[in-house]
């Protein structure tokens, strides 16, 4: 019998914590499924990177996964937890069960990775350090999860509007997604 992988794998693991057919699973599912497809679209223009393909759909599947802890009604979520920690609260459970490799994507996915300085001068709800992605695998799942919502399901986002939002949160997020583009989307 062969290990599962893939979507297989990730949706093994948020059946542990989502009730399949609900409107939160449906919105982490469906959320997740547009940011792997994004992802592996990205990924697929980069053969020279040698990137983890298997690794690039799982983790883009799991990235979200604590969101159920966060207190987000318009993603049917009715959790206790700032959405801003849905993130490190995700590292958390995937840690718990052994997958270090998949925690890290959850903490850097935010924004365009978060500094500490970041964290700090927002005065964010998350521990003093950073979230910023490190590997290629990493960074493509943050890029692609800019490109869709979980409050407006099946709209990409054009990236004039990715990059009007970054601004918002001032300079350095907005270089760093610029960074992103220009390292992956050209």
């Amino acid at each position: 019998m062969s290990e599962i992988k893939g979507t297989d794998f990730a949706l093994s693991i948020i059946n542990q914590f989502y009730k399949p057919g609900t409107e939160e699973y449906d919105s982490l599912v469906s959320h997740s499924k547009l940011v792997r497809d994004k992802a592996l679209e990205i990924a697929g223009k980069h053969p020279e990177k040698n990137l983890d393909l298997n690794f690039i759909e799982e983790g883009a599947m799991l990235h979200d996964i604590g969101v159920f802890m966060c207190d987000a009604p318009k993603i049917f979520c009715y959790g206790d937890e700032p959405y801003m920690r849905h993130g490190v609260l995700g590292a958390e459970l995937l840690r718990k069960l052994g997958y270090e490799r998949h925690a890290r994507v959850c903490e850097r996915h935010t924004g365009s990775g978060l500094t500490r300085e970041d964290i700090i001068r927002e005065e964010l709800p998350l521990p003093h350090r950073d979230f910023m992605p490190e590997t290629d695998e990493e960074k493509i799942i943050c890029l692609a999860d800019k490109f869709y919502s979980k409050s407006k399901p099946d709209t990409e986002k054009p990236i004039e509007k990715i990059m009007k939002s970054m601004r918002k949160y001032g300079e350095g997020p907005h270089e760093r997604f610029k960074k992103l583009c220009k390292e992956f989307l050209k």
